[in-house]
Parts: C-alpha cells; sequence; structure tokens
C-alpha cells in the first residue's frame, strides 16, 4: 500500500528521500541527539583518519557468491571489486563486518570461496552474520562450519573494541515470513548487556532489519522489539543490517537502524514491484547501486558517522 504521496506505507517523505538517495561519490550520516543529519562527502574524505583513538570499521553485505543471474552476472568480480576497495581506502580498519548472505546457495564451494576472497582484506578482524541464503537447507550448519567459531547458539555473539560494545545477531534461521531471534537469542541480548553503563555505545548487526521496514516483503524481526527494550536505555544505539539491497535509515529515540548496499544486484524500492526480485539495471549501471561502508567512532563524541560510497 502507499500514502496519498505515492509513497510504500509507513515511509515518511524525509525517510523516502533517505531510501532514494545515493548521492555522487558517499553520503555521511551523523548520528547526533537522536537526529540523523546527512552532508556529501568529498572525494577521498576518509573520517577521523588522523585520530589514532578513532575506531573505524567497514561494513560489507549480501554478496551473494554464487548468484547467476541477469542482474549481475559477475558477484565474484564485484565482491572481489568492493574488497580491493576497502584495502585502498587509505588507513586499517579496525575489522570488517559482513551483513549476511555471503553466498547465495550455501554450498561448501560457495563458502569456501567467499572465505578465502574475505581472507584477502587488510583488517584486524573479519565478522560475519548469516543471511537467509547461508543456511537454505541445514539451518545454518555449512555456515557456522566455515564462520561459527568463538559464538555462541545459532552464531550470535558479542564484542567491544575500543569502547564501543558489537552485538552479532541471527535473525534467518526461523523464517516463516519475517525474520525471527527466538528466547534463547533474546535472553543472550538481555544478559549481555546488562552489565554495561548507560554511555557505552551500542552497536547491533543482523541480516534482516530489526524494524518494521516493509513487513509485506519479510523486511523486518517478528521479536525484535523485545531486543530493542533491552537497548533503549543506552544514549547510543545504532543497527545495521543488509538483506534489503538498497540505503535506509530510520531513527527511533536514541536507536537509528541503517540498512546496507550489497556488493551484488540491488533490490526494488518497497512495495513499487510484486516482490523483491533481483533488478537487472541498463549497461554500465549497476556499479551505482552497488557500494560498502565506512563506521568511525571518535570516543567522547554522541554517536557514530556513517558513511556509504558507492562501488569504485
Amino acid at each position: 500500500m502507499s500514502d496519498e504521496d505515492g509513497n510504500p506505507e509507513g515511509m515518511t517523505r524525509r525517510q523516502l528521500l533517505r531510501h532514494t538517495a545515493w548521492f555522487g561519490a558517499a553520503v555521511v550520516l551523523t548520528v547526533s541527539g537522536g537526529e540523523v543529519l546527512s552532508r556529501l562527502a568529498g572525494p577521498g574524505e576518509a573520517v577521523a583518519a588522523d585520530d589514532p583513538n578513532a575506531l573505524r570499521f567497514v561494513q560489507i553485505s549480501d554478496s551473494h557468491l554464487g548468484f547467476t543471474g541477469p542482474a549481475n552476472t559477475a558477484v565474484e568480480s564485484s565482491f572481489s571489486q568492493a574488497l580491493t576497495q576497502i584495502n585502498g581506502l587509505g588507513y586499517r580498519p579496525d575489522f570488517v563486518m559482513h551483513t549476511g548472505d555471503l553466498t547465495h546457495l550455501s554450498t561448501p564451494a560457495q563458502f569456501d570461496q567467499v572465505k578465502q576472497m574475505l581472507g584477502t582484506l587488510d583488517t584486524g578482524h573479519v565478522s560475519t552474520v548469516p543471511g537467509e541464503h547461508d543456511s537454505i537447507d541445514d539451518a545454518g550448519q555449512k555456515y557456522r562450519a566455515a564462520f561459527g567459531a568463538g559464538t555462541a547458539g545459532d552464531g550470535w555473539y558479542s564484542f567491544d573494541v575500543k569502547g564501543v560494545h558489537f552485538i552479532a545477531l541471527v535473525n534467518t534461521l526461523s523464517l516463516e515470513k519475517l525474520g525471527h531471534l527466538g528466547p534463547d537469542q533474546l535472553e543472550f541480548v538481555r544478559k549481555d548487556v546488562a552489565k554495561l553503563g548507560a554511555d557505552t555505545p551500542i552497536v547491533v548487526f543482523s541480516h534482516i532489519p530489526l524494524f518494521a521496514m516493509y513487513p509485506a516483503w519479510g523486511w523486518g524481526t517478528d521479536d525484535a522489539t523485545q531486543a530493542l527494550s533491552y537497548l533503549r536505555r543506552f544514549s547510543s544505539v545504532t543497527c545495521l543490517n543488509g538483506h534489503v539491497h538498497q540505503l535506509f535509515t530510520k531513527t527511533e529515540g536514541t536507536i537509528t537502524f541503517h540498512s546496507a548496499t550489497t556488493t551484488a544486484y540491488p533490490l526494488p524500492q518497497p512495495g513499487t514491484r510484486p516482490a523483491p526480485t533481483p533488478v537487472t539495471l541498463p549497461a554500465g549501471k549497476l556499479a551505482d547501486a552497488l557500494g560498502i561502508r565506512e563506521v568511525t567512532y571518535r570516543p567522547g563524541t554522541p554517536g557514530l558517522a556513517v558513511k556509504d560510497v558507492k562501488l569504485a
């Protein structure tokens, strides 16, 4: 359904503009006091590059290795291009996070290929969460065999870097339509943050959005409200997801949600097509819909700076 302006139901005009905008080289979104401020990033700009205490990491998503459709006949090449772009940022990220759908069909060969490719990154650590394409026929067993070392339950975990607390969630294994966390994982979140002070910056990674972006297409998580209730006391919470293959930003109080783009192929904007199937763009336009995300945090500042950059 759409509102009177023809926008997908539930989106304000301002949100739709954020959703469809993909400007020039990059868009920087700075979370400050619950507001999301956007500005264009100049070519080659490195946020906080001169601050050795700054936290800097990169999010990539939805590489779909093994996809062979016309929307991108060379997903391995575009993923390799994204990794090369990360290695050429001019700084070494503290870590790189892949937010799911590493593979398209969750075969052992595809997991092996993506693991080898991620191994070429010049970074302190590579982390992942699974997408639904990473657990097609085995509830994520092959994914966990490749990427599950040190995780709990079905692959969730948390860690700390430079004063920021990170939580990596799995919401793709019990899919009916919406994403699902389940009671064990919800209890993990509750216990995990109970010991933290309210001024601790929190970053949550998941594949499917933790907000109701477009439930008609399954773009939401049915029990996310419970997980988010444990996070609302914190002064800065940033939730980063994949799955939707496009940029979207939403703020609820002190929690800001950022959906990421993909390195494989675009999906349609919510409600513009009957289903979220791959979109084939005109020749030469695919790279404009693909990209990576740089995220920076300076200790003592109120939030994180998010910089989305097109595939070079």
